[in-house]
């Protein structure tokens, strides 16, 4: 069977523009996000000068093996 493609995240706004999410979230992957957490909107954990330190895979994978071994 063909899989299914994921629906795209298009809105309309009240005045009928239409904005794409995914194209956005997308677009501003590198940006700084807001607060006082050192990472960018992708998650990946940033150094001095913006430069990536660790990448979000890698953090995801370190907290899933180090918590499995609390049980």
């Amino acid at each position: 069977m063909a899989m299914k493609e994921a629906a795209r995240k298009v809105h309309k706004t009240m005045q009928g523009k239409e904005i794409d999410l995914d194209k956005l979230r997308i677009r501003n992957e590198s940006t700084l996000a807001v607060g006082n957490a050192k990472m960018n909107a992708r998650g990946d954990e940033l150094g001095p000068n913006g430069k990536i330190v660790r990448k979000r895979e890698e953090a995801s994978t370190e907290y899933h093996t180090d918590s499995s071994d609390l049980r």
